[in-house]
């Protein structure tokens, strides 16, 4: 069962989704919060798998929020929801630590959809904003790393030449599957090495594992 906790300052809004998600045999409803403080509070008395946040909210929006909680430990992912379609909310929620950025206007099958694949490990953008946030790499030219942090050079440079490949094809929005084909690998190994990655870059997730790729010039997407 997945448990999940939502976060809105419009009420309606909030039980519609709650019916919505209830009414699946696998998620149940925890709780539903009117602001990204209040969110807080309950998640600390009751901790779910998966958390909805508008991120616009009194009191406290869902980006603080979710960085709050994300530094507090949380074993909670979180996903953004929001009306703004625009690169900055994109870029600020993976780096606050969400899983994952839906519109409002999602349809309610593919939020569904998107709260399994983040409780199973994987992050979620809507199409329009990932295909921006992937964009704004484009134009830097293979192997360079000028966006690159020293602390994200070091760790690139950690990586085995397969990791380094894996990464790259993760960039390039690869499927697991895809990526065994093209490598000849197992899926165990291919597994194995994604969990790798992720704790050598300290990503969340496969959205955070991509954006690393990119930004210390490992991969380029065309």
């Amino acid at each position: 069962m997945i448990t999940i906790g939502l976060a809105d300052d419009e009420p309606l809004f909030t039980a519609g989704l709650a019916m919505i998600l209830d009414a699946q045999p696998d998620m149940r409803v925890l709780w539903q919060a009117i602001d990204g403080a209040d969110a807080i509070r309950k998640h600390n008395n009751e901790v779910p798998d998966i958390l909805l946040l508008d991120i616009q909210m009194p009191a406290l929006d869902g980006l603080a929020a979710t960085q709050r909680l994300v530094a507090a430990g949380t074993s909670s992912k979180i996903i953004i929801l929001t009306t703004f379609d625009t690169d900055e909310y994109v870029l600020s929620a993976i780096e606050s630590g969400a899983s994952g950025f839906l519109l409002k206007n999602t349809a309610p099958d593919d939020v569904v959809a998107a709260i399994r694949t983040v409780h199973d490990g994987d992050a979620v953008i809507s199409p329009g904003p990932t295909r921006r946030l992937f964009t704004k790499f484009r134009k830097r030219p293979e192997g360079s790393a000028a966006d690159a942090s020293p602390a994200d050079s070091r760790l690139a440079d950690e990586l085995t030449p397969r990791e380094r490949d894996i990464l790259a094809l993760i960039a390039r929005g690869r499927t697991n599957q895809e990526i065994c084909d093209e490598l000849w690998l197992t899926m165990p190994t291919i597994k194995t090495h994604i969990g790798n990655l992720r704790a050598k870059t300290q990503s969340r997730d496969r959205v955070q594992l991509a954006l690393f790729a990119l930004r210390v010039g490992i991969a380029e997407l065309t």
